[in-house]
C-alpha cells in the first residue's frame, strides 16, 4: 500500500497534471472497492468455489491486482477515466484479498475472545511494518523508474496473494448447492440487519462514521505543497518518500504502544485522549506552512518527519481499538461479511471525508500554485478532528476483554436468523432430524436475542 500511493500521487500531479482538490476526490473514488467490501464478505461467506470459501478469492484477487497493474504501467497517455478504472481495479484486488483476511481472522476472535486484541494487533504490526517497507522504497523507485514503472512492480504483491491463495489450508466443502445462493445471500443480509438492529453495534458503527468523516482529508493539498510550492520545501521524490516511510514507522509504535500500555483500557478512555491528540497533531502542519519553524532555525524536513510521527502514530492508536471492538460485533456464521460491513462503515467516512477535504480545497483556492489559504483548510481540519469527543457516548464502556454481544456463547444474533430459517423451513428440519426439543431451544435463544436488542 505504501508503494501504492506515493506512485499514485505522482501518477495524478505528474502524468494526470490534476488539481489538489481533484486529486483528492479521485483518491476517494479509488477507494470505492473498499466501501462495497460486505459484498466481497458476502461471496467469501456464502459462496464457496470448487469446494473452499478462501482461496478461489485470494486467487482472484491477486490475479485482478496484477491484471491492471501491469497494464497501467504499459500504457502510455492513458485517458483519466482508463486510468482511474485500472486504479479501482488495484484497489479492488487489494479490497477482496483484505476482506479474505478478515473473514480468517474474525473466525478466530470469535472461537478465541480474548485473543482478539492480540490478532488485531498482530494484524496491525504486519500492516505496519509493509508499509514502513513501501514508503522507504517508494520514493527511490519513483525517482529512478517512475511512477509507472512502480505500478508494474506492484504486480509482485499481486502474484503473492495468488501464492497465498494456492498454499492455504481450510476444510474441504462437499455437495454446495449453488441453486440456494440468492436464499443465502437474502439470510445474511436479514442476520446483518438483525445484528444492527442492536444498539450495541449500530450505535459504535454510527461513532465509526462520524469520527472518520470529519477528519477531513486535505493531503492532496499538503503533497502539492511539499513539491510544488514556490516557498515552499521542493521535497523530492526520495524525501517525500522517507517521510512516509516514518509515517509508517509512527503507525507501527502506535500499535506496539496500544499493546502494550492501552490494550486493556476502556475503548472511551483510549478514544477520548486520542481523538484531542489527533486534532493537537494536526496543528503541525500550520507550523511548516506558515513558515513559524523557520525563524526558530529549524529545518522544514525536521517538521514534517516529526508530524509524520506523531499523527501517524496516534492515528493508529486511535484506530486499533475501533478494529478489536469491530471483531467483537461480528455474529458467528458471518462473520467474514460482518466484520467487511463494518469496515466498509469506516471506508465511507473516509470516502466523505477525502470528498469533503476535496470541496474544502477547492473553495479554498488551493491550486497547483496557489497555496495562500492551506493555513485555513489545516486549521478547519484540527477543529472537525475534535469534533468526535462529544458523541463517545455512543461507544461501549465495557471491558474491551469481554464480548460484547449480549449472551454471546452461543451467538444469539445468529439464532434470530436461524429462527426464520426455521420458520421457513420447518418441515425439512423434522426429516434431517432435528428433534422438537432443538428447535424450542433456538426459539428460545432467539426470542432473548430479540429482547436484548
Amino acid at each position: 500500500m505504501g508503494l501504492s500511493k506515493v506512485s499514485t500521487q505522482y501518477y495524478m500531479k505528474d502524468e494526470q497534471k490534476l488539481q489538489p482538490s481533484e486529486a483528492q476526490v479521485y483518491f476517494g473514488l479509488i477507494q470505492i472497492p473498499w466501501i462495497i467490501k460486505p459484498l466481497w464478505g458476502l461471496f467469501t461467506d456464502t459462496v464457496p468455489i470448487a469446494g473452499h470459501r478462501r482461496r478461489p478469492y485470494f486467487i482472484f484477487a491477486g490475479v485482478l491486482g496484477a491484471i491492471s497493474m501491469i497494464t497501467l504501467s504499459l500504457q502510455n497517455n492513458l485517458y483519466l477515466v482508463f486510468a482511474l478504472l485500472l486504479l479501482i481495479g488495484g484497489s479492488a484486488g487489494a479490497a477482496v484479498a483484505d476482506v479474505t483476511i478478515d473473514a480468517c481472522v474474525t473466525e478466530n476472535s470469535i472461537s478465541h475472545p480474548s485473543l482478539a486484541g492480540d490478532m488485531q494487533s498482530l494484524c496491525g504490526l504486519s500492516s505496519s511494518v509493509g508499509q514502513l517497507i513501501g514508503y522507504a522504497i517508494s520514493g527511490f523507485l519513483v525517482h529512478h523508474i517512475g511512477s509507472k514503472g512502480v505500478f508494474g512492480l506492484l504486480s509482485i504483491p499481486a502474484g503473492l496473494v495468488i501464492l497465498v491463495g494456492i498454499i492455504i489450508q481450510e476444510p474441504f466443502i462437499r455437495n454446495f448447492s449453488y441453486k440456494r445462493v440468492t436464499q443465502k445471500f437474502l439470510d445474511a443480509g436479514r442476520a446483518m440487519w438483525l445484528a444492527l438492529k442492536c444498539s450495541v453495534v449500530w450505535r459504535p458503527c454510527l461513532y465509526m462514521y462520524l469520527s472518520l468523516a470529519v477528519s477531513l482529508h486535505i493531503h492532496e493539498g499538503m503533497f502539492y505543497w511539499y513539491t510544488d510550492a514556490e516557498n515552499g520545501p521542493s521535497f523530492s521524490q526520495e524525501v517525500v518518500g522517507s517521510i512516509s516511510a516514518v509515517g509508517a514507522l509512527g503507525s507501527l509504535l502506535g500499535v506496539l504502544l496500544y499493546q502494550n500500555a492501552f490494550r486493556s483500557q476502556p475503548f472511551r478512555r483510549v478514544l477520548f485522549w486520542a481523538q484531542l491528540l489527533y486534532g493537537t497533531s494536526g496543528l503541525l502542519d500550520l507550523i511548516l506552512v506558515l513558515r513559524i519553524n523557520l525563524t526558530f532555525g529549524i529545518p522544514d524536513y525536521i517538521v514534517v518527519v516529526i508530524d509524520a510521527a506523531v499523527s501517524h502514530m496516534i492515528g493508529r492508536l486511535k484506530w486499533m481499538p475501533l478494529l478489536v471492538l469491530s471483531s467483537k460485533l461480528c455474529p458467528s456464521g458471518i462473520e467474514g461479511t460482518f466484520f467487511a460491513l463494518l469496515m466498509s462503515i469506516d471506508h465511507v467516512g473516509s470516502f466523505s471525508a477525502s470528498w469533503a477535504g476535496g470541496l474544502l480545497l477547492h473553495t479554498l483556492n488551493v491550486t497547483r500554485t496557489t497555496f495562500d489559504n492551506l493555513w485555513l483548510a489545516i486549521v478547519i481540519r484540527s477543529v472537525f478532528r475534535v469534533l468526535p469527543v462529544g458523541i463517545l457516548f455512543l461507544i461501549p464502556s465495557s471491558d474491551p476483554n469481554a464480548a460484547i454481544l449480549p449472551y454471546w456463547n452461543p451467538p444469539l444474533i445468529w439464532n434470530w436468523f436461524l429462527l426464520s430459517t426455521i420458520w421457513r423451513h420447518s418441515s425439512q428440519l423434522f426429516v434431517t432430524g432435528l428433534s422438537f426439543y432443538e428447535i424450542m431451544w433456538c426459539i428460545n435463544n432467539s426470542i432473548r436475542v430479540k429482547l436484548s436488542c
